[in-house]
């Protein structure tokens, strides 16, 4: 029977299992790159994704993602990634939309339908829908002469892949096609609308992504809990912010704010000696401390940390006045790691 695979037994068990994975995931890398080359010779495919992108991003409504079955569960991630990266996007179940969740969808909206055979009955009721209330329809499929491709604003015709399935039966590679396609779209309208990190954080407020999206500001301690002294003062008034503000540093001013320099722990060790605290701090400070800006991520200040081989950052603004102080500490308990 075509498109079957035959599983020799004669193979040892667990050879014969690493073989099928190897099939498997060779059938995958195939499946990506057949679409990857469809997209760059087949001016239809890329042409439907570019007009795609535009019609979403001139929706003033939501995109409604829909599909039945693997298409289903698939339309369901393309919503959520859409969602999450500044598209207005969640996904109705055909069947529910025919008991009622049609009413969901408005004049405003866009549909993307999810169909690789582009045939399926159950979104019968949404197309009828989609024409009476003149809502575009973006359609998935790999029949361009389909129902749904006909009746679709823009049909996206993906190439027809085989599936990883001996059978030729389960949506595998066919699936991950679709995926491909949803998360190529999202991409493009991400970066279309210039959504920025600090658009991401609020969508993502949780979790260890959230906390990489942190900025510097929101960590970093302010005000009176900067260890700071200004040019000429002894350093025996160093010793006591080092130790009193607990960050084993402090930094040094100018007369306009201006921060200067810098003792830490080790410029002390470095300057040992019995006349230490009859000098002044201009003496011993480093004279290019590191800092960084209060939008930074905190996750940028990590890798900054790292490789400058500190533990403790000043915030400056724009014109080098300390605004803010920030320990490697404080990252990690941030969840920035």
């Amino acid at each position: 029977m075509m498109g079957l695979r035959q599983v020799d037994v004669t193979i040892p068990k667990e050879r014969a299992v690493a073989e099928s994975i190897g099939r498997s995931i060779a059938t995958a890398v195939d499946g990506i790159n057949a679409l990857a080359a469809c997209f760059a010779a087949d001016q239809v495919l890329a042409r439907s994704l570019v007009d795609a992108v535009e019609l979403i991003a001139r929706r003033n409504g939501r995109v409604v993602v829909s599909g039945v079955g693997k298409s289903g569960h698939i339309g369901r991630k393309i919503a959520a990634t859409m969602a999450s990266t500044g598209t207005s996007a969640y996904f109705v179940h055909p069947t529910e939309a025919s008991h009622g969740d049609l009413g969901m969808i408005t004049s405003e909206d866009l549909l993307i339908l999810l169909s690789w055979s582009g045939e399926t009955v159950e979104l019968g009721n949404m197309l009828t829908y989609a024409k009476r209330f003149n809502v575009p329809i973006v359609s998935v499929t790999s029949n361009s002469e389909s129902l749904l491709a006909r009746n679709s604003s823009v049909a996206i015709t993906l190439p027809k892949v085989q599936e990883a399935c001996p059978h030729g039966l389960a949506p595998t590679t066919s699936a991950m096609l679709q995926l491909a396609v949803g998360d190529a779209l999202a991409i493009a309208l991400l970066e279309r609308r210039g959504f920025s990190a600090q658009d991401f954080k609020t969508f993502h407020p949780g979790g260890k992504l959230g906390s990489q999206l942190l900025l510097v500001q929101e960590l970093a301690h302010t005000g009176e809990a900067i260890p700071l002294l200004p040019l000429g003062s002894p350093m025996g008034d160093a010793v006591i912010q080092m130790s009193s503000k607990g960050f084993g540093v402090v930094g040094i001013t100018d007369e306009a704010g201006k921060l200067v320099g810098v003792i830490t722990d080790g410029d002390l060790r470095r300057h040992m000696s019995h006349d230490l605290l009859l000098e002044t701090v201009d003496t011993v400070m480093s004279h290019h401390p590191r800092v960084i800006k209060g939008s930074a991520l905190a996750s940028a200040a990590m890798e900054f940390m790292q490789a400058q081989k500190v533990t403790v950052l000043f915030l400056v603004d724009d014109l080098g006045v300390p605004r803010g102080i920030l320990n490697v500490h404080d990252l990690l308990r941030a969840g920035v790691a």
